[in-house]
């Protein structure tokens, strides 16, 4: 039938459910709680059995001092492995192979929850006959860690929340719900995609080689604790 004459004519739009797609996003940065040490100690010469007994030598000292020094609290714990022993003919300037040298080592690593014992500490053992600093790490302890990860993993799915909520609003929804909630990467992963993404990251900022320089002045980082899901919302 004919509509009557000057009428207009009307379209009803009805818009159908939505989906969303969204990534979320948080990171926290926190002040060190621990430095952790890695050195070793080095001995060399012509013969297997003084070398040995010199590594020995070199190391118990530094047993002592990091034992005093957990007794005090300001060490939380510290570890060497066993004396790593190997042989070479090293060769000289013009070509000869010079004879036999043997060569050992102990790697340890010390924690430290007290910074001004620890730099006081490296300053000291940087002068010691044998020992290679190597660098300086710098952690939280483990249950701050934990925690942190798990708030930063919170906040970041409220990010993602916040987001997708804005969107809907911005073509005329009005709610928003969750349908899946992901690392990054795994909801778009194909089987031909490789494994492993992290969401969560514990980053420990590192010391150049310090070598034998006395007086280090250790200035560590923050700790930088990230968190990245991916979502899908149902926006109506």
């Amino acid at each position: 039938e004919m509509a009557p004459s000057g009428a207009s004519t009307r379209r009803l739009w009805i818009m159908s459910d939505v989906i969303i797609s969204v990534r979320g996003e948080h990171e926290a940065r926190l002040v060190p709680e621990r430095g952790t040490v890695h050195f070793s100690v080095r001995a060399d010469g012509p013969e297997r059995g003084p070398v040995v007994e010199r590594i020995a030598s070199l190391a118990l000292p530094l047993r002592e001092q990091l034992d005093e020094r957990k007794d005090a609290s300001a060490v939380t714990e510290w570890t060497s492995r066993r004396v790593s022993v190997w042989s070479d003919r090293p060769w000289n300037a013009e070509g000869t192979q010079l004879p036999l040298v043997h060569h050992a080592s102990i790697a340890f690593t010390a924690t430290f929850s007290d910074f001004a014992v620890l730099s006081w500490w490296v300053g000291d053992v940087a002068e010691a006959e044998g020992v290679q600093l190597e660098n300086v790490t710098w952690a939280l302890t483990p249950e701050r860690g934990r925690v942190t990860e798990s708030e930063v993993a919170a906040e970041a799915v409220r990010t993602a929340v916040t987001r997708a909520t804005s969107y809907a609003t911005a073509i005329g929804l009005s709610a928003v719900t969750p349908l899946e909630i992901a690392d990054v990467g795994l909801l778009a992963r194909t089987e031909a995609e490789s494994g492993f993404t992290q969401s969560k990251m514990i980053r420990a900022a590192s010391m150049d080689a310090m070598g034998g320089c006395v007086g280090v002045q250790l200035q560590p980082d923050d700790i930088v604790v990230t968190a990245a899901v991916e979502a899908r919302f149902l926006a109506r």
